[in-house]
């Protein structure tokens, strides 16, 4: 009679887990590893561009994610989680969107902080709030910005600027000719703006390269990538390009919306599970970008964007919150 009890007390034992709830092949690891391969063309183009400092940059940024969460996870007696390649990612793309000139004793201090304060102190890898590859870039950029804001002029030699700063040909962006009413817009700035001939972060240039890889990560599977964020963030810089009569396909070709909306905006962890949040996480994200753009202090508003909107997650995922277990179209 005890054995039954205990046999049907076992059956409805009801056990409390976090998130994910739901089995799915395609492990975190895997998804990580992914689109890490698929953000390597634009990376080793951006070595190519700027030079095997550059290259020196994006090592340094990884090892540095790396090493932090490792022993972070030692000192605080956590489970080590380097394994599961997120830290890799978070280092590859904290290295993708700064500037190749920037100080390797900076780019630690800013890896670093990527991994511990915005994802570690929040509990790990599914409880930071904010993406914290551009955490770590907003880090440095807002305590250096006078450092950062160089931008190497493409040399097309991969041994270009390895000796030092000695050797260092700044250029301006197309963003900051473009605030300053001094750019030609062209033909050729939009090849260039499209193949990756221009100045910029290490990562950002090549929009080639770069969408090649959102085909590469929606060839394996639709779903790595939700499009919604995407294409309305995207197209809402689009539609305020057209209504304030400024040129359309420059803003989308360049700067680092094509980064960062389909490599950062769509964080699973940072960014809306509903779809209406989606849309709306995107069209926020849009607006944010188009007014640093043209009114703000910084040429650039993609990072901020889509970091004020990260701080908005948990209200936007309120809006048609989905009710799981119930069936139907995600």
């Amino acid at each position: 009679m005890k054995d039954n009890k205990k046999e049907e007390t076992r059956k409805l034992k009801v056990i409390v887990s976090s998130s994910p709830h739901i089995k799915d092949p395609l492990t975190t690891h895997a998804i990580m590893r992914l689109v890490f391969i698929a953000l390597l063309p634009a990376a080793i183009w951006g070595v190519y561009e700027f030079g095997l400092y550059a290259g020196l940059i994006l090592v340094t940024s990884i090892v540095t994610a790396i090493l932090s969460e490792y022993l972070f996870e030692i000192l605080t007696k956590k489970e080590i989680t380097i394994s599961d390649g997120s830290a890799a990612l978070t280092g590859l793309l904290f290295g993708m969107i700064i500037s190749p000139t920037t100080p390797l004793w900076m780019v630690i201090i800013g890896s670093s902080s990527a991994i511990i304060i915005a994802k570690q102190f929040f509990g790990g890898l599914g409880s930071n709030f904010l993406n914290p590859a551009l955490f770590g870039r907003a880090v440095v950029f807002l305590s250096w910005t006078g450092l950062l804001n160089r931008w190497l002029k493409p040399g097309f030699n991969f041994f270009y600027f390895v000796s030092g700063t000695q050797n260092l040909v700044t250029t301006a962006t197309p963003l900051d000719l473009f605030r300053l009413h001094q750019l030609n817009i062209t033909p050729s700035l939009y090849s260039d703006l499209f193949f990756g001939r221009i100045g910029g972060s290490i990562g950002e240039t090549s929009k080639l390269l770069l969408l090649i890889g959102v085909v590469f990560l929606l060839l394996i599977r639709r779903d790595i990538i939700d499009l919604k964020i995407p294409i309305t963030f995207i197209g809402t810089v689009a539609i305020l390009a057209l209504l304030f009569k400024q040129d359309v396909l420059f803003h989308l070709l360049s700067g680092g919306l094509i980064i960062g909306a389909f490599f950062m905006a769509t964080d699973y962890v940072t960014s809306p599970v509903t779809p209406l949040g989606r849309v709306i996480f995107g069209i926020g994200a849009g607006v944010v970008t188009f007014v640093i753009r043209n009114w703000g202090i910084y040429p650039e508003g993609v990072s901020f964007g889509i970091l004020s909107m990260n701080v908005l997650t948990p209200l936007f995922d309120k809006f048609l919150p989905r009710v799981f277990g119930t069936g139907g179209k995600k």
